[in-house]
């Protein structure tokens, strides 16, 4: 019996800390790996795009010049006036006097184009690659702190109470061989 509650405990531990390995490596791979090839990546958390990326999805981009963009280019950029990120097609690209491309976006979801016209003002932009479904929750979540904390604290736990308990036990069996 005891061999048996022994081995299970065993197989707990090391099915938390593999959960907790893949978690982590998926988190590794999905981020930083694109980084080393010039990639970027970012979580999709609205449904605006929904049908090509849905909400959750990781998309990876790639960053090209401004005037290699065309429409039909799905981009991740900040808006006028705005305080996050919105990953868009392009669905129109104009001139404005100076000769410079103006760009109105709309979500593949929504039924109207954005309100908002814009420049690009970098050299550079990112322009979406391919989009990985369900893999943006993960970077999400990594992306709060009680989440990154519960991700070493909850192996940290599971081994400090394996050790306990098997403390326990060798004492208990050392008070009952004396």
């Amino acid at each position: 019996m005891k061999g048996t509650r022994k081995a299970a405990a065993h197989r707990v531990g090391r099915t938390a800390s593999g959960a907790v390995f893949c978690i982590a490596a998926l988190a590794v791979f999905v981020v930083l790996v694109p980084s080393l090839f010039g990639l970027q990546s970012y979580a999709i958390v609205s449904g605006s795009m929904s049908g090509s990326y849905d909400e959750g999805s990781l998309v990876i981009a790639d960053v090209i010049a401004v005037r290699d963009l065309a429409v039909g280019d799905v981009i991740t950029y900040r808006p006028p006036a705005g305080d996050h990120l919105i990953t868009h097609r392009i669905a129109s690209i104009e001139r404005d006097q100076q000769g410079k491309p103006v760009f109105r976006t709309k979500g593949d979801a929504n039924p109207i184009a954005d309100p908002w016209t814009f420049h690009l003002d970098g050299a550079t932009q990112a322009r979406v690659r391919l989009g990985i479904p369900f893999a943006g929750h993960a970077v999400t979540a990594l992306g709060r702190r009680d989440v990154r904390v519960g991700l070493i604290a909850f192996p940290a736990v599971l081994i400090a109470a394996f050790n306990l308990a098997g403390l326990w036990r060798r004492l208990g069996t050392m008070a009952a061989a004396t």
